[in-house]
């Protein structure tokens, strides 16, 4: 996909839209980063569609052969700087020109494909659950503190971890991030996103009548009568 700046006419902008489309169906992205050019914006809304897309991503900086370490290092250090929230990627630097690093690229690949479609039983993923909140327990709110029951998984590619629980709706985005951090180190999962889900507990009796007998019935009514009369 060329530049913005450089599109001119109609089929380039069906070419940009191909792309998009292609990244929807992808399994795997592999983001291109020109060394030489450093990370554009274009670059950036890119790969602000490959996260919303959910796809697994390897990052390849292209035209690393015949830079200076000082500019190999300022390349790195925008990296690090731009692109810091994405340390689930591998980074890979290449040549495409002489092949240099290209045979790396697969062995990422397939580890963030064989991540993304990984099987996790809900007994695994209850575990992990539990134990990241033994280490630290989800905070209080209102007095109470958010309990997290179970844990199963909602889909896959990307990787989706559903938590029922109670009040987890309140629960903080830092402790959001916690979860899935800790999901994400227990599963060693590497080159996809992960997406946790949290769902509320629900009361079985909720929204249901109890069928009162005879007995209860009369009883209730002469409750009704006594407390009208108190009034």
């Amino acid at each position: 996909m060329r530049k913005r700046g450089k599109i001119t006419d109609a089929v380039e902008k069906f070419s940009v839209i191909k792309t998009l489309q292609a990244i929807e169906d992808a399994n795997v992205v592999l983001l291109v980063i020109d060394a030489r050019e450093g990370i554009s914006d274009q670059d950036l809304s890119l790969l602000g569609f490959i996260l919303n897309s959910g796809r697994s991503l390897v990052i390849v900086v292209n035209k690393w052969d015949g830079l200076s370490q000082e500019v190999k290092e300022q390349v790195k250090e925008t990296l690090d700087f731009r692109l810091g929230f994405i340390d689930f990627a591998r980074v890979h630097f290449i040549s495409a020109l002489h092949g240099s690093g290209v045979g790396n690229l697969f062995e990422s690949v397939r580890e963030a494909y064989d991540s993304s479609t990984r099987r996790v039983s809900t007994a695994m993923l209850t575990r992990i659950m539990t134990m990241a909140v033994e280490d630290h327990q989800p905070p209080l709110v209102r007095g109470r503190r958010v309990k997290l029951k179970y844990a199963h998984a909602g889909g896959y590619n990307p990787p989706i971890v559903v938590i029922h629980g109670n009040q987890v709706k309140d629960l903080p985005d830092s402790y959001k991030r916690y979860l899935m951090n800790y999901f994400r180190k227990s599963l060693e999962v590497m080159g996809t996103p992960i997406r946790i889900q949290f769902k509320e507990g629900e009361n079985p009796y909720a929204n249901k009548r109890n069928t009162l007998t005879p007995t209860q019935m009369r009883k209730r009514k002469r409750l009704i009568k006594h407390i009208k009369k108190s009034k």
